[in-house]
């Protein structure tokens, strides 16, 4: 597994399901998913900002699959899209069977993000102008 460079403006977190994040089905509770997703695109963003940011929307998110508890999510963050001071995050994110290795897609979703400078206001972000970022 490749690691991010510093400052390209992505993130991989991983996370273990437990009864606790789940609903009544067993399985992953929505408001969980959110939660996690936009952590990886804080994370995303936060690298290539290389300062604080906040997020100021969710463009979409859906749920392609439930998420049981036992199984593993992996998420992934890509800056999309950079502005002056703001950015388009794409996450998504595969379940794993620890047990069998079987993965499949289960979330994805888009975040606006926001470049802040220490007292709240957007700032711009350094050395970049408006483009769309390679997508992987």
């Amino acid at each position: 597994m490749s690691h991010p460079s510093s400052g390209d403006g992505s993130a991989v977190m991983a996370e273990m399901i437990f009864p606790e994040q789940a609903n009544h089905y067993g399985t992953l509770f929505g408001g969980n998913a959110l939660c996690l997703m936009a952590k990886a695109a804080f994370a995303a963003a936060t690298r290539k900002a290389r300062g604080a940011v906040v997020m100021a929307c969710s463009d979409r998110v859906d749920f392609a699959a439930p998420i049981r508890v036992g199984e593993l999510l992996e998420l992934r963050a890509k800056v999309v899209r950079v502005g002056c001071s703001s950015m388009s995050v794409a996450v998504v994110g595969e379940a794993e069977d620890m047990a069998t290795g079987q993965r499949r897609a289960v979330l994805h979703g888009r975040f606006e993000m926001v470049a802040v400078d220490a007292a709240g206001r957007p700032r711009a972000i350094a050395g970049e102008i408006l483009r769309k970022v390679e997508t992987a």
